[in-house]
């Protein structure tokens, strides 16, 4: 591969323009791997079009702007890779997004691979529920690019570092329980099963005001408002 450092702008250049929602190549044979760009840009297609086509076992088959455009060339192309922005210019921030979960959905045999400027923990992790199998930064260099999509073209996953931390990041608060003291978990044992601070206090040998007390401090480690909501978070986080 030549210009490692090569981006997608730089390379531009020196491919031909193409039609958005147009099949430009017939799927590749056997151990070709058949992508399809999805970027509302068309010098960041372009640019992805010249990286990609100079390697031997990459294969550029289609492109699209819109979400109901690269809906209609994967189901012509049924390609290996859909490479995708979460930014579609004509929609809102989520259309990617959105477009990432119908795309698995439907063809779950095609591996997305996330291409954007946008890094935030929460947008990798939702591309990751999605069904996405990597997330990339467009600045990466394009020898990470094509690793990247070599490694989803093998079902494996790929993040560029700073995907990855963001997405390790991530999960460390999603896994973080609320420290709540033994009498905390006790007391809202009995919340869930209906008791009142009186009826609390009577199970637990001690008076309604410290119920109460304990009422407050579970509330305030779970960030919630009403006993109901101190239940539902408790159980979704295995807390109770």
């Amino acid at each position: 591969m030549t210009g490692g450092k090569a981006t997608a702008a730089r390379a531009a250049a020196e491919a031909p323009a193409a039609v958005p929602g147009q099949v430009t190549h017939e799927p590749g044979p056997d151990g070709v791997t058949s992508i399809v760009l999805v970027d509302d840009h068309a010098i960041v297609r372009q640019g992805l079009r010249a990286i990609l086509d100079r390697e031997p076992d990459l294969r550029v088959v289609g492109e699209a702007s819109t979400r109901e455009e690269a809906l209609a060339v994967v189901r012509r192309t049924m390609p290996a890779i859909v490479l995708l922005d979460l930014k579609l210019s004509t929609g809102a921030d989520t259309e990617g997004l959105e477009l990432c979960g119908i795309l698995t959905e439907r063809y779950p045999s095609v591996g997305v691979l996330v291409l954007t400027t946008f890094l935030d923990d929460a947008l990798v992790m939702e591309a990751i529920q999605r069904g996405a199998r990597g997330y990339v930064v467009k600045d990466v260099d394009t020898t990470e690019l094509v690793n990247s999509i070599r490694a989803v073209a093998r079902n494996q996953s790929a993040f560029d570092p700073r995907s990855a931390a963001a997405m390790v990041r991530s999960l460390r608060v999603r896994t973080r329980r609320p420290e709540l003291t033994d009498r905390e978990r006790n007391v809202l044992r009995l919340i869930a099963r209906g008791l009142s601070n009186r009826d609390i206090g009577r199970e637990l040998f001690i008076s309604e005001t410290t119920v109460k007390f304990h009422v407050r401090n579970i509330m305030r480690k779970l960030e919630v408002t009403s006993r109901a909501e101190a239940v539902y978070e408790a159980s979704k986080n295995g807390v109770i």
